[in-house]
């Protein structure tokens, strides 16, 4: 049984996923240290480009080969510009689930790119790798990514109590940590059926390994 993904890129009619590559360390370590993400996100703060680099050369490759997801960079296919991330996780290839993760940059957000990378994500999961389920989970109080699950099709399955830490700045300017309940939703593949081209931007194609 396969347990790795493969090593492919996935294009809409406005996005092209792709893997990371060492050019992309100065513009994911901006984007990372934007405010919402830091706010809803684990990551380092501040986000250097020393993590940055950790990450596109080591840590997101890892997910692959290890089996465990697989990394896109999300570029604007007119201005090859990094519009954000998508990260497929925790995978489990005996049930054929994922659970699906997405940062946008703050330059390209309302664009609805985050639902159209999500849901060409999603296609390709079902479509090329045949899985049955991917999941998501938002911070309660995060609408913006809850929006994006309802507007690809998913379905809400439930709130886990206290189950993430969040932060949010106190008076003093500084980052703390609170706690927050998520929101688990799952989508299958015939929860599909009636999204697709609307909100993909006309569907998605893939291509084969990178070299």
């Amino acid at each position: 049984m396969t347990t790795t993904f493969p090593n492919i890129s996935i294009s809409t009619e406005r996005l092209v996923l792709r893997p990371f590559e060492e050019l992309d360390i100065e513009a994911f370590a901006e984007m990372m240290n934007d405010e919402l993400v830091t706010a809803w996100t684990s990551v380092p703060q501040p986000y250097t480009e020393a993590d940055a680099r950790a990450w596109i050369t080591e840590l997101a490759p890892a997910e692959r080969t290890g089996g465990r997801g697989i990394v896109f960079a999300v570029d604007e296919f007119l201005t090859q510009r990094l519009v954000g991330i998508v990260h497929l996780q925790n995978t489990d290839w005996r049930i054929r689930s994922s659970e699906l993760s997405y940062v946008i940059a703050p330059w390209a957000r309302g664009e609805g790119y985050a639902s159209e990378a999500a849901l060409a994500t999603a296609q390709w999961l079902f479509h090329d790798q045949k899985f049955e389920r991917l999941e998501l989970r938002t911070a309660a109080d995060n609408t913006a990514s809850q929006q994006v699950a309802q507007k690809i099709g998913c379905i809400s399955e439930g709130v886990l109590r206290g189950a993430w830490i969040a932060r949010t700045r106190t008076d003093s300017g500084e980052w703390t940590d609170v706690r927050t309940d998520l929101i688990v939703w799952s989508l299958l593949p015939e929860d599909l059926e009636g999204v697709g081209d609307q909100a993909a931007g006309g569907g998605f194609s893939s291509f084969g390994e990178w070299n």
